[in-house]
């Protein structure tokens, strides 16, 4: 496979293992992650994993950028003898519609379904977690059906409670916090996906798997109830 490299700043790389997103670019993503992971240069700050593409950040002082691309280059030589971790697999439970999901009839009626048809096919995907970003603990997940694929709204509301899960076009995920957005609601989870008190303050991590299922308003409060308490 061949790579790409284009500098992001003068301490940051972008590595792009692909033009397209789909399974070889998304492996390649997830066994760069593993190596820079175990090998972890004394120059390297952090790196960014997304759809295709590797971000780098490392130590100007000590290395200069084309110093960092061909310690890069001989690190991912040893691609081939690495083995992506196998990816977690990770439920998400959603009470859909109502209140929580106000945008399930739109979603319904868009694609000539009825709302029951719009969660069966949303809860009956296997979703991979491409990359987390816009806001804390926010999963870009690619899986969902085109069959429930439907248009971000023409005007984006300023206030989306957190936890809520969405839909916009090809894509489906859940905001982890309230923040303004344009997708389609269509229900909410329990869970909490930005937990700032832990070390790792996002529950979801790229490479997840996801599967979403449905559940009723009473369970939805009372697994509430229980993250609150874990987190209080």
């Amino acid at each position: 496979m061949a790579f790409t490299f284009s500098p992001l700043s003068e301490q940051a790389l972008v590595i792009e293992t692909g033009a397209v997103i789909n399974k070889e670019s998304e492996q390649a993503v997830r066994k760069l992650s593993a190596l820079l992971e175990k090998e972890a240069p004394e120059w390297l700050i952090e790196f960014i994993p997304a759809f295709t593409t590797v971000t780098v950040f490392y130590d100007p002082c000590q290395l200069k950028q084309a110093e960092v691309e061909q310690e890069l280059k001989s690190l991912m030589a040893q691609m081939d003898e690495v083995e992506a971790p196998a990816p977690r697999q990770i439920e998400i439970p959603v009470c859909y519609g109502g209140d929580f999901g106000p945008d399930l009839c739109f979603v319904a009626e868009h694609n000539g379904l009825t709302e029951e048809e719009v969660i069966d096919i949303h809860t009956s995907g296997i979703y991979s977690v491409h990359m987390i970003g816009f806001a804390p603990g926010f999963p870009f997940i690619g899986g969902m059906s085109e069959k429930i694929a439907a248009p971000r709204r023409k005007s984006p509301r300023l206030r989306i409670p957190e936890r809520t899960v969405g839909i916009a076009g090809m894509q489906t995920g859940v905001y982890p916090i309230e923040t303004p957005g344009g997708w389609q609601l269509i229900g909410r989870t329990p869970l909490r996906l930005f937990v700032p008190d832990q070390d790792i303050p996002s529950l979801l991590r790229a490479g997840d798997e996801i599967r979403f299922t449905q559940i009723d308003e009473a369970e939805y409060r009372e697994q509430e109830a229980k993250q609150n308490a874990d987190h209080s």
